[in-house]
């Protein structure tokens, strides 16, 4: 009986053990692809809106599938799904990268500054529906270059 219940104690705590070092070994790396950056304007992250202010950015999952975006002064944060994406222009800073349709900005990719895969956000069903819009609309005017942009914020690693 003591032999069980030791044996028992014994996996437990090397179960623990395990957990506590993938824990800390995930933690690591999420530090280490964090960013910080201030956006000056208001912005959606999927069907989130976000206010203007200063966030962090980070990797929350271990194959990095995830990004979480995190207000430091609001305490408003938002998760979203994300795919790798190479660069296709020899920018090495690390950034943000908006789409934005006439006054609306949508969180578009990440870039830590570092390794040549940033991440792609996935495109919400709102932005999709605006970008149609503008679509439709840039079509009937001649000014099109006006209604989209790409809009980079410089980001800092933490």
């Amino acid at each position: 009986m003591k032999k069980e219940l030791l044996k028992g104690f014994t996996m437990l705590v090397l179960v623990a053990v395990i957990a506590l070092s993938t824990a800390v070994a995930s933690g690591q790396s999420n530090n280490a692809n964090k960013l910080s950056a201030n956006i000056p304007f208001e912005f959606n992250v999927g069907y989130k809106t976000m206010p203007a202010g200063e966030y962090t950015v980070q990797t929350v999952v271990s194959a990095g599938d995830a990004l979480l975006i995190k207000s430091a002064a609001a305490n408003i944060s938002a998760l979203r799904l994300s795919e790798a994406t190479s660069r296709n222009k020899d920018k090495r800073h690390a950034r943000l990268v908006f789409n934005r349709y006439g006054d609306r900005y949508f969180l578009a990719e990440v870039w830590n500054g570092v390794d040549d895969i940033g991440r792609q956000l996935l495109k919400s069903e709102e932005e999709r529906a605006v970008e149609r819009e503008f679509a439709i609309a840039s079509a009937e005017r001649e000014a099109a270059h006006a209604t989209y942009q790409r809009i980079e914020i410089a980001a800092v690693r933490r």
